[in-house]
């Protein structure tokens, strides 16, 4: 009979240490039930972490009655229709560090996907979310990839120190997914980049990666015909004029010879992920050994189209039934293979349209960022306003007109307490602008407890601040504004990354063969998804690891939560 994770741990009797000190762990019990008419069900062989870069709850209710495929079987679990990010920063790499952590931005380090250090040698002061700052040849352009900012280990690097021989795997097309699901300890990982995947610097391409990799420069010299409209897609099949082009009428056609981009920024870009991700299951035979394993997958293409195009044209439509229907393939072949697998599937993020079609849709107060609003032309006003200019490189640092700003590391003392006032004063005021707060407004503001959904915008600014890393304000833009002043058709037209609940809102799915299904509407996090699965493995994690809680979803009288005490 084959035994629990927890059993393994507890014969195996290895420390539990991870990366903070103070987050020991230790061995955990048997498994309790996780379904009411299995009392004794040990904990899955495979954890399937699916991550839908883009995906709010909004859009998910507006296709969730045309789903036949991968996501109506998830919906026949346990499924949490208003789950939050709860942060502010609601981008890639801040959303994704939070799903299989526990633990939200301001205590895991990732605050946004890029910020910004004044006091550092490098020209731009920029920083990305998932680089090497000790390697040399990295750039904010050009990053090393490496998990050495996130500041907490994930559940992958939990099981694997409980037992080494866990396997932990992550794809997606962006490295940072890959970095911030996988965590400090992945076995592979691999993210798209140029013309197919890659990985970590000094790693060689698996065979299964070189396979999908030969599959994609196949389909690009070949070409391939446009995608099928789905019947229920025909309403959103209209042009809307957006810049000097128009977007609403894609369908994906993939010409001979095409450029990678043209299969990045597509429902085939998810394909391929799926395809790498089933290549690496059987290439690792994850699922298959004496301890559990954990995949992670990020599809990414519903995020790049969104971006492209908007979120509700014809281009999505056709998106979200391919992402069903790649959903399907994955979750079919894992059958095939007889794995024992539990699904979680989130987003790290929700979207927004383009404000020109949201303008036609019965929201007229939409627009796009004043140009004012950017962080140089913030500068260049304070300097006029003030006469305080910094000697080399501009006076704001910032990548938009919204979120984090910061001073010059040159400009300090009252100098610089005389910028942050005018650069509150000018942003505060804006019609554009829903809240500004300094560092120390958000460093003296308790973390926020109880219903994401009812925080306050300035709560909503501290679930993301770390005084190390924050800039010194935060600006907050007005709902329906997008940070986008000049939109480029096809390449950016559209964004998230607000406080609003259509970036912060998004769908958690947990299923699991034979488990008894229930819906429950009422808020949830996305950092109770790492103590819920720890509790269906049968992992004991110390008070304080997680931010999150443990989802009971045992829709009987049992309590799966309790499978660990």
């Amino acid at each position: 009979m084959r035994r629990t994770f927890a059993s393994l741990l507890a014969t195996a009797a290895l420390g539990l240490a991870i990366v903070a000190p103070a987050q020991a762990q230790e061995a955990a019990p048997a498994a309790a039930a996780t379904a009411p008419a299995q009392v004794d069900r040990p904990g899955p062989q495979l954890v399937l972490a699916v991550s839908i870069d883009q995906l709010s709850s909004d859009l998910f209710a507006q296709y969730r009655e045309h789903f036949t495929d991968g996501f109506a079987r998830l919906l026949g679990g346990a499924v949490f229709p208003s789950g939050y990010q709860s942060h502010a920063a609601t981008e890639t790499c801040p959303g994704h560090s939070t799903i299989l952590t526990g633990v939200r931005p301001a205590r895991n380090g990732i605050i946004a996907n890029n910020w910004f250090d004044p006091r550092i040698a490098r020209a731009d002061k920029k920083i990305y979310c998932s680089e090497d700052l000790s390697d040399p040849a990295s750039t904010s352009r050009e990053p090393v990839v490496s998990a050495n900012l996130l500041k907490v280990p994930t559940l992958g690097e939990m099981m694997k120190r409980a037992n080494p021989a866990t396997r932990n795997v992550a794809v997606s097309a962006k490295d940072r997914a890959v970095v911030m699901m996988g965590g400090h300890q992945i076995d592979a990982g691999y993210w798209w980049k140029g013309s197919g995947f890659t990985t970590f610097k000094g790693r060689e391409l698996s065979p299964a990666a070189q396979r999908a990799n030969a599959a994609a420069a196949a389909l690009l010299a070949k070409g391939a015909p446009a995608l099928k409209v789905p019947v229920w897609c025909g309403a959103r099949d209209r042009a809307v004029a957006i810049g000097n082009g128009s977007v609403g009428t894609f369908r994906f056609a993939l010409p001979k010879g095409a450029k990678p981009d043209m299969l990045r920024v597509s429902p085939r870009m998810d394909g391929a992920t799926v395809d790498l991700a089933l290549g690496l299951v059987d290439q690792l035979k994850l699922g298959q050994g004496a301890v559990p394993d954990v995949l992670s997958v990020s599809l990414s293409a519903s995020d790049y189209i969104g971006h492209a195009v908007g979120t509700e044209g014809v281009e999505m439509c056709i998106q979200l039934a391919e992402l069903d229907r790649n959903l399907g393939r994955l979750f079919t072949a894992l059958d095939a293979r007889k794995i024992d697998y539990m699904v979680v599937l989130t987003a790290d993020h929700g979207g927004h349209d383009a404000p020109e079609r949201l303008r036609q849709q019965a929201l007229p107060g939409a627009a796009r960022a004043d140009k004012a609003l950017m962080p140089a032309a913030l500068g260049v006003e304070i300097t006029r306003r003030t006469g305080i200019a910094a000697p080399q490189g501009p006076l704001i640092y910032g990548d938009g007109p919204f979120g984090d700003m910061y001073v010059n590391a040159a400009i300090t003392g009252e100098a610089k307490a005389k910028v942050v006032r005018e650069l509150v004063n000018l942003t505060r005021y804006h019609p554009q602008v829903a809240a500004v707060y300094t560092a120390a407004d958000l460093a003296a503001t308790p973390m926020p407890t109880g219903n994401p959904q009812d925080w306050t915008i300035r709560e909503r600014a501290r679930a993301s601040f770390m005084a190390e890393r924050s800039g010194d304000v935060v600006v907050l833009l007005d709902r329906a504004i997008t940070p986008i002043p000049e939109p480029m058709p096809g390449a950016y037209v559209a964004t998230h990354g607000s406080v609003w609940d259509y970036d912060r809102r998004v769908p958690i799915l947990f299923w699991r063969k034979g488990m008894a299904g229930f819906e429950q509407p009422n808020p949830i996090e996305t950092v109770d998804i790492a103590p819920t699965l720890a509790a269906q493995l049968g992992l004991k994690v110390s008070d304080g690891v997680f931010d999150g809680r443990c989802l009971d979803l045992d829709a009987g009288a049992g309590n799966s939560c309790e499978r660990v005490k």
